[in-house]
């Protein structure tokens, strides 16, 4: 209920305040459960992602300091939101989110990167795949990079790719991992191009 509801707060807010996004190729989202990768741009990327993917629901993974105000945590946990520890990983960073793809009919938004500041893509997001047996979705946000550009009605674009499927009999050393990795950066880049041929991300924390 809590997720709906702020779904749809989200596409109001939004709407308001940047107008009517664009979304391309939603047609080659697969039936049933999938985990969205995107490369991470902005903090409010995540919510353009559910809502260009809609009615399908998500499980998101944020960091754990995000849970220690009581209130946000009750809005994060009844928005399908798990806490990850990003110090010291445990088997939970993995355990969660496939049971919640396995168990569940929610699908899976994850930052490859990790954080918006980095270009490197680490493994997780595979793991979880082979492990669940759910595909890779490839997408990427183009668009405000912060809450005043937002309102500078700025186009938004939301972009999917084509699946990556992961055999679960593929043993996932450095090099299957890499060539995963090699998938989905070309992926982003491909989706990328599509939207704007010049396209060229610039971290805005860095111009600071």
């Amino acid at each position: 209920m809590m997720y709906s509801f702020l779904r749809v707060l989200a596409r109001i807010i939004f709407f308001l305040i940047n107008g009517k996004m664009s979304i391309r190729n939603k047609n080659k989202i697969p039936e049933g459960n999938y985990i969205l990768v995107a490369p991470h741009r902005t903090w409010f990327d995540p919510l353009y992602f559910a809502l260009a993917s809609s009615p399908k629901k998500f499980a998101f993974m944020a960091k754990k300091e995000l849970f220690k105000n009581p209130i946000l945590r009750f809005i994060l946990v009844h928005a399908n939101v798990l806490s990850v520890d990003r110090e010291n990983p445990g088997p939970s960073v993995i355990k969660e989110p496939v049971k919640v793809l396995t168990k569940s009919d929610l699908s899976l938004i994850i930052f490859p990167s990790g954080t918006r500041h980095s270009s490197e893509l680490k493994g997780g997001a595979s793991l979880i795949a082979k492990l669940s047996n759910k595909p890779l979705v490839p997408a990427v946000y183009q668009g405000p990079l912060s809450l005043k550009a937002l309102f500078s009605r700025k186009k938004t674009y939301v972009n999917f790719g084509d699946p990556i499927y992961i055999d679960r009999k593929v043993k996932l050393n450095d090099e299957a991992q890499k060539n995963i990795e090699n998938q989905m950066q070309a992926a982003f880049d491909k989706l990328d191009k599509e939207i704007n041929p010049n396209f060229k991300y610039v971290d805005i924390s860095k111009k600071k």
